[in-house]
């Protein structure tokens, strides 16, 4: 009787609901495995499907695994999104808490996206571009908005790529962190932070 209701409850679930089930168990086992380690069988088995439905969502284990970085990409945006009327300086190390965080916490996952960025995997790399242009407006809306930066940043040409350059310096500095953090947390927020700020200051 049991096993009956759960496939009742299963087949209830609407497309939009059971696609974001599938990505909820692959955030975490790619946060807990790495890439390779991570299997479509063990996928459909916890999400209490077929591995035949679960390719239906997403034909490949790549693109599977480009669905579950998008949706994660989105949440740390929705994270780290500025508040209206604090200060910059303030925003930007509260934001970097909760990447480190994030980071730290998904390891696997931080890793497998940017060796396949770097792998030239095209499936996988529009997904990064996307997330790093919506990285980089995010912080320069907020930075825009802000007093002490806002006038400086609409009078530079190049602040735009001084925040590209940023965002690869950051990702850079966190893989180093994960191979083994010589530097606590709060050190490399520290150091991120005053990479950025030094080179926008006024």
């Amino acid at each position: 009787m049991a096993a009956n209701q759960g496939e009742r409850t299963r087949r209830r679930l609407s497309t939009e609901e059971r696609r974001e089930q599938l990505l909820t168990v692959g955030a975490r086992l790619f946060s807990e495995d790495p890439y390779d380690d991570v299997l479509i069988e063990q996928v459909a088995e916890i999400a209490g499907v077929s591995r035949g439905l679960l390719y239906h969502y997403f034909p490949t284990k790549r693109d599977f695994f480009a669905a579950v970085v998008e949706r994660e990409s989105e949440r740390m945006l929705r994270m780290t999104e500025a508040v209206p009327g604090v200060p910059a300086r303030e925003q930007l190390a509260v934001a970097l808490d909760t990447y480190l965080e994030y980071v730290h916490s998904h390891a696997h996952g931080y890793r497998a996206f940017h060796r396949a960025d770097a792998a030239g995997d095209q499936t996988v790399r529009r997904v990064y571009q996307r997330a790093l242009a919506a990285q980089e407006r995010q912080i320069l809306a907020a930075l825009a908005a802000d007093p002490e930066f806002g006038p400086a940043v609409a009078e530079r040409p190049d602040a735009k790529l001084a925040v590209r350059g940023w965002l690869a310096f950051t990702t850079a500095v966190c893989l180093e962190w994960l191979r083994g953090p010589e530097l606590g947390r709060e050190q490399v927020r520290d150091l991120c932070a005053r990479a950025l700020l030094g080179v926008l200051s006024p």
